[in-house]
């Protein structure tokens, strides 16, 4: 992994101070973000993760195929009462795990773009936007929003996990902001405060805690919703 040396740190910083979020285009090398992408789009690892009344649930593809037309409809039902009064979401995920050595023994290139966003370089350079001395690493997992996903309001705020902020790395090569998707940062009186449409190889960065949902995507969308998504946090990184 490359990041773009164009990108000026300072400008970077004081915009990120006056908002407590920032977007960044061209966070990587171009061909580094495409690859990414690409392999993200092809594999077939990935876990539906969702909220229940008793905890979150994890379906693979194949646990899905395998539902009939009834029971996906009840699932569906479920997903949709909970959303509508309390925190849900449903979309699809990788995970990495946090151990460096752990990351350093994979050849997964989402291994390797975790390990990178905890590398020095990358590191003093989020350190300096943020203002956060704090940070040691970054966790990250890969996600994909499909038609009809989506992820309610939540600050991030999580005790025990040393949250100093949160970051989403967006690889999606196409999108129409009627399509949905957007990451929405809730304003005080109920209103959405900013919003900002899924792009390509580009790094949102936020302060945590700060209250904010992903909106359903449609299913006018042509494409999934394709990132890479965690939190920069401030307790040493485990082996």
């Amino acid at each position: 992994m490359r990041m773009n040396p164009r990108l000026d740190v300072s400008a970077l910083a004081k915009s990120f101070q006056k908002d407590g979020r920032l977007h960044i285009p061209e966070f990587l090398h171009a061909e580094d973000a495409k690859t990414l992408y690409e392999t993200l789009r092809y594999r077939n690892d990935w876990m539906q993760v969702l909220a229940t009344t008793n905890g979150a649930v994890e379906l693979d593809r194949a646990t899905r195929a395998a539902l009939d037309h009834d029971q996906v409809k009840a699932l569906n039902n479920a997903v949709y009462a909970q959303a509508r009064s309390g925190f849900q979401y449903r979309f699809e995920t990788v995970r990495v795990p946090d151990s460096a050595n752990e990351r350093a023994a994979s050849t997964d290139i989402l291994f390797s773009f975790a390990s990178f966003m905890s590398t020095d370089h990358v590191r003093d350079f989020l350190r300096t936007i943020t203002g956060s001395s704090e940070i040691e690493y970054a966790d990250a997992q890969a996600t994909a929003y499909a038609p009809g996903d989506f992820l309610t309001g939540h600050d991030d705020a999580v005790e025990g996990k040393f949250r100093r902020a949160a970051y989403v790395f967006g690889l999606t090569p196409v999108w129409r902001l009627e399509w949905g998707g957007l990451l929405l940062f809730h304003g005080p009186n109920g209103h959405v405060d900013c919003g900002w449409v899924p792009t390509f190889n580009t790094l949102n960065i936020f302060k945590v805690p700060q209250l904010h949902s992903v909106s359903e995507v449609t299913q006018a969308a042509a494409y999934r919703r394709y990132a890479i998504t965690g939190w920069l946090r401030a307790h040493e990184q485990p082996d």
